[in-house]
């Protein structure tokens, strides 16, 4: 694929058209014919299925279990919660017709489903005993997003969204954090990819809850995404939909509540943190084929290289590596190297007949270049054993580039420099009040990403008000 390689726009030259070009590129989706819809294709598929795999095992060892609640919500129930539906309004998508008769109530297709979950809590719950309830959904939501951007916002994504109900405020909090560190640890663990934890401002709540916490990654180009959130809702949605329980001393009380939800946007988050200019890097533990064997032929030798391609692909694939063997015979061995760079496959195997000759082959790793000459006998262990250390990389790497990209503003005019120039995490103290924090997003597009749990005190830089630390950058 030496021509696509070619074709793809610098990351540093371009960063947003580098990402549509390799999304497609890359086979991971395509656009669907409605604004915003996109289709995921097998192999982006594959990443999200690793990923979800992997968190659904991290939420059963906590004790949550799946279920599945309705795609379709009535428009009176999203009216009890009246902060959601000043939130959502605008993003809903609307069914007022079945089949060829126009409905008595509008409908409105998920855009989250606290409403139509708090439900049917109210009739699964009815004492201390049916405490607490941990459940976790899988599936798609609606939302008629104005600008949208494959996997990093889209009107229609895939995530899942946890709902749990506690018998008090303070089980309810231990939830919410157990969660965002359950979150915390699939980023750094399988996705590679550091995140920052702490608080939402006020306006960057969830609407309805009473304290929002995030996982904010740092992309490539500088900006912040919002990796996944976990709410503490308190006793606001059960009161509006009167959840009630019977606690230990017979007294009917509302049970404190949280939701989280972490979604394919996250494929682009891996896209744009680990992403290069001859394409995807993606860590081992969630790629869909962690190496590909590369066989190098010339005339009477083909038969013999590509036999020993072929036992060498059972014999890896039956240690229980994710394997493909390139057999292809109309393309060339560059042409094949450069496609599966762009892949962003971890491991390339290359075996020739001088390999072949020295029963041994070339591992080539995707993130840094590099090559090394592997015995046959010992082949298994060292893809293992380097699968191990190229996860532990790309996480290296991605801490480096963060770190870097985080800087300390003085002055309110070395802040507006920063976020325009270099961008990043921009850490500053804030007064606490929206004007203030409304200014800076007028003034320079940044936003307050989080309030970290442990604040340094200092002057507000535009206020000059007393302030405390806040995290700050310009923002998917």
């Amino acid at each position: 694929m030496t021509e696509a390689v070619e074709k793809l726009t610098k990351k540093s030259e371009d960063a947003s058209k580098w990402y549509l070009q390799l999304v497609r590129m890359a086979k991971l989706a395509d656009y669907g014919p409605v604004r915003g819809t996109f289709a995921i294709r097998p192999y982006g598929y594959e990443i999200w299925e690793r990923i979800q795999a992997d968190l659904d095992g991290r939420f059963k060892a906590t004790g949550h279990k799946n279920a599945a609640f309705p795609l379709l919500i009535p428009e009176s129930y999203l009216k009890k919660e009246a902060e959601v539906v000043e939130a959502f309004d605008p993003e809903l998508a609307w069914v007022t017709i079945g089949g060829r008769e126009e409905l008595e109530e509008r409908l409105a297709v998920r855009p989250t489903s606290e409403s139509i979950v708090c439900d049917f809590y109210k009739n699964w719950i009815h004492s201390y005993r049916d405490l607490p309830v941990l459940i976790n959904q899988w599936g798609n939501v609606m939302r008629w997003e104005k600008v949208t951007r494959p996997f990093l916002r889209s009107s229609e994504f895939l995530w899942q969204e946890g709902h749990t109900v506690h018998a008090t405020a303070g089980e309810a909090r231990e939830e919410t954090l157990q969660m965002l560190d359950v979150y915390q640890d699939c980023f750094h663990e399988t996705l590679a990819i550091p995140v920052l934890t702490g608080m939402k401002s006020p306006s960057e709540r969830f609407p309805g809850a009473v304290e929002t916490f995030t996982c904010e990654g740092l992309m490539g180009d500088g900006r912040a995404l919002q990796a996944a959130t976990s709410h503490d809702l308190g006793q606001n949605f059960s009161t509006a939909f009167d959840i009630t329980f019977l606690d230990e001393n017979q007294e009917r009380v509302h049970p404190y509540q949280t939701s989280w939800g972490f979604s394919t946007r996250v494929i682009g988050g891996m896209i744009l943190v680990h992403g290069d200019d001859r394409g995807l890097k993606i860590p081992p533990k969630i790629a869909p084929t962690e190496a590909v064997i590369v066989p190098i032929w010339r005339g009477k030798n083909k038969p013999e290289v590509k036999g020993e391609a072929e036992k060498l692909f059972a014999e890896l694939k039956g240690a229980g590596f994710r394997m493909e063997a390139d057999l292809d015979e109309e393309h060339s061995p560059g042409w094949k190297f450069n496609e599966h760079e762009l892949r962003g496959v971890p491991v390339r195997i290359e075996l020739g007949p001088k390999d072949i000759e020295k029963d041994q082959a070339v591992l080539v790793r995707r993130d840094t270049g590099e090559k090394e000459f592997v015995p046959r006998s010992g082949l298994a262990d060292r893809l293992r054993e380097l699968m191990e250390i190229i996860q532990e990389d790309m996480l290296r790497a991605a801490s480096a580039f963060r770190h870097e990209n985080t800087r300390n503003a003085e002055t309110y005019e070395e802040f507006r420099e920063i976020i325009a120039e270099k961008r990043g995490f921009v850490i500053a103290p804030w007064d606490g009040m929206p004007e203030t924090e409304q200014k800076i997003k007028e003034d320079t597009k940044a936003t307050i990403r989080l309030l970290p749990f442990e604040r340094q005190e200092g002057k507000d830089l535009v206020s000059g008000r007393p302030g405390r630390t806040a995290v700050f950058a310009r923002a998917y």
